[in-house]
């Protein structure tokens, strides 16, 4: 009984600082769009705006709950929680040190596949059940988006499984303490950090919500706390990528002097920090552009990254 209370404990603890580090993100995120874009970002709430996210998080509390008439109900309300759903899930197999991460699985790569890939379900049933030509045009987007991704994203990933022989993160990890596989699998890690901009719905790869290009995409007729679930989702994914990234590219918790935790959260924090400067730095390719990028530019890489490391892992008898 001692074990399942604790287990609970630490599954709560886990959640609850996942999600308040998903809310300072956005603010750390304002704050870096103004600092590379010689702009102020939020500075009146708290300090150097700070509170800024909590402001924000009230408002939208408070906000009429709509629910649009014509719209299928439970659906409707049901897509905004899969996609936080998924992205808690698949964090739950994300070993922070040696010892803490709240589940082991000896499949913890394919379950943060399947997590991933059943993320698309909460924009496609928000664009079809909201019932307007809009919002399920974007759903149509976001399918065809994610699911392309999800093909590139799995393969650049078998080149690591290869080198550590296992399925399990912690042991990928552990395998890296000679090297660390961003240099053998940098074609890997680079078609990886693309699926995984696309899958979060990351710039330059945000059109299924882009604004300007279909109105406000699978989410138009969102409003209040169910569109701050989508708000917190895309947040938490963006966690997520940076974390798994961290994991199986850039050595985990390994370095020196510092403790492994502290490692981790250095890494991590970087990466993130990296992908909002994307947003600071690179246009938006149109729709077709994209899809031309994945099916012609990152299978291809995946694939030669996949048959390279097959041949040296055979050539070397691993």
């Amino acid at each position: 009984m001692a074990d399942v209370f604790r287990v609970l404990a630490q599954i709560g603890t886990t959640i609850t600082v996942l999600l308040v580090l998903a809310a300072l993100l956005i603010w750390a995120e304002r704050r870096l769009l103004g600092l590379w874009q010689d702009r102020l970002g939020p500075n009146r709430v708290g300090p150097f705006g700070i509170l800024q996210s909590v402001a924000d998080m009230i408002k939208i509390f408070f906000k009429e709950d709509w629910v649009p008439p014509f719209a299928e109900k439970p659906v409707f309300i049901f897509a905004p929680c899969v996609v936080v759903i998924t992205m808690l899930m698949a964090l739950a197999v994300v070993p922070f040190t040696p010892t803490l991460a709240i589940v082991d699985l000896n499949v913890g790569l394919l379950f943060f596949l399947a997590m991933s890939a059943l993320a698309a379900y909460s924009t496609i049933l928000a664009g079809w059940s909201s019932n307007n030509k809009y919002s399920l045009l974007g759903g149509m987007r976001s399918a065809a988006q994610m699911i392309s991704y999800d093909v590139f994203m799995g393969l650049s990933l078998m080149g690591v499984v290869m080198l550590a022989g296992s399925f399990n993160l912690r042991e990928i990890v552990l395998a890296q303490q000679g090297l660390w596989y961003i240099v053998p699998q940098f074609l890997g890690f680079l078609v990886f950090l693309v699926a995984g901009l696309a899958e979060s719905h990351r710039l330059p790869f945000d059109l299924p919500e882009a604004e300007h290009e279909i109105i406000a995409g699978f989410h138009t007729e969102y409003s209040g706390m169910k569109f701050g679930l989508f708000f917190v989702g895309e947040y938490l994914g963006v966690l997520l990528i940076a974390a798994i990234t961290v994991i199986l590219f850039l050595g985990g918790w390994q370095g020196p002097w510092l403790p492994p935790f502290v490692w981790f959260v250095l890494k991590t924090a970087l990466l993130v920090a990296f992908i909002i400067l994307l947003r600071a730095a690179l246009p938006r390719p149109r729709f077709d552009q994209l899809m031309s990028i994945g099916w012609k530019l990152m299978l291809p890489l995946a694939l030669l990254n996949l048959m390279i490391t097959g041949a040296v892992a055979l050539a070397g008898g691993l």
